[in-house]
């Protein structure tokens, strides 16, 4: 552990917003070297977005948009981008579960530190890596036709609006795994939440043929709201709804969920 971690408190108990900083730093710096030790933790960064491209691509696409295959992944990409923070986010509450088992956590019990640093620093590591996973998507995107309609600002605006959602989601992700007995217990109630929310939104499909009911939950659903801001920011079109929708889903799952994590996290530590 690096030593800037290593800082007494302040003589009434609490930590500057200096020293926060400080302890986030370093942190990061620690979970980014692990990655650096083990390569393998970015095989899912890597190549799911590869896998999921050419699949529904080439699965998919013909039956979409018969004929016009290349207006199918101007449709996908977008949505796919909305769906990497969910599964990115899926991983960060298996890791932060793992780390108590491993006893991880005892050591920075020690250390005179803020207990929500070391979340926040586990969030800071996994959006760097969903960056990269959204550049490869969009990478692989561009390689089967994406064809980027409006401009690099847009497109920017597209990538920052998935990284923002994505980082909301973490927080219920770490919440689960501060919760679960297991990482494996984190990934089954993981996959409750992921399923509804990708198969019942427009990520993969245009949601006009779907029973009322279910148009009704796609219309709050986050993920197809990310979905709809991302493609019409890429494709052009009416985005102020969707972009809107998404920043508010964004902005208040990170104001109720992240002080639950960080109480729980306190609680359990």
């Amino acid at each position: 552990m690096s030593a800037a971690i290593i800082t007494a408190p302040a003589a009434d108990g609490r930590l500057g917003l200096r020293d926060h900083l400080r302890h986030i730093s370093a942190l990061a710096r620690r979970n980014a070297l692990q990655i650096k030790q083990n390569p393998e933790a970015m095989f899912d960064v890597v190549l799911m977005p590869v896998i999921f491209t050419l699949m529904f691509v080439y699965v998919f696409g013909g039956a979409m948009f018969p004929g016009h295959r290349d207006d199918y992944v101007n449709y996908l990409v977008p949505g796919l981008m909305a769906m990497t923070g969910l599964n990115i986010a899926m991983a960060v509450g298996s890791g932060v579960n793992e780390d108590f088992s491993k006893g991880v956590m005892d050591r920075f019990r020690t250390l005179p530190i803020a207990r929500s640093s070391v979340l926040i620093a586990k969030i800071v590591v996994e959006v760097g890596r969903m960056l990269v996973a959204v550049a490869i998507q969009i990478g692989m995107g561009l390689a089967l036709g994406l064809d980027i309609k409006t401009s690099v600002v847009e497109l920017l605006a597209a990538v920052g609006l998935s990284v923002l959602f994505g980082a909301s989601l973490m927080w219920i992700f770490v919440l689960l795994g501060l919760t679960a007995k297991s990482a494996q217990a984190v990934q089954g109630m993981g996959m409750l939440i992921m399923i509804p929310l990708q198969f019942a939104s427009s990520i993969f499909a245009p949601t006009k043929s779907m029973p009322g009911w279910l148009r009704a939950f796609t219309d709050y659903n986050p993920l197809a709201n990310l979905a709809d801001a991302a493609r019409g920011l890429i494709n052009g079109g009416a985005v102020a709804h969707s972009v809107w929708m998404t920043l508010a889903w964004s902005v208040g799952l990170t104001v109720v969920v992240a002080p639950l994590a960080v109480a729980k996290f306190r609680q359990r530590a």
